[in-house]
C-alpha cells in the first residue's frame, strides 16, 4: 500500500487496500478456500455471498 501511495498510482492503490483489508479481516483470502480445501467460516461465507472480494 505504501509503495502505491508513494508512486501516486491510484488505481493500483485501490486494489492494494482491498487486498490488505481482506487479509486483515480474515487472515487469508476467503475466495481461495474451496480450491485449497479449507473450511469456510460463516463470516467468510456471508462476506462472499454478499459480493465480497472475488480475487
Amino acid at each position: 500500500v505504501a509503495l502505491y501511495e508513494k508512486l501516486g498510482q491510484a488505481e493500483e492503490l485501490k486494489y492494494a487496500i482491498l487486498h490488505r483489508d481482506v487479509i486483515a479481516r480474515f487472515g487469508r483470502f476467503p475466495h481461495r478456500n474451496p480450491i485449497l480445501g479449507r473450511t469456510m467460516t460463516a463470516e467468510e461465507a456471508a462476506y462472499l455471498a454478499a459480493g465480497g472480494f472475488k480475487g
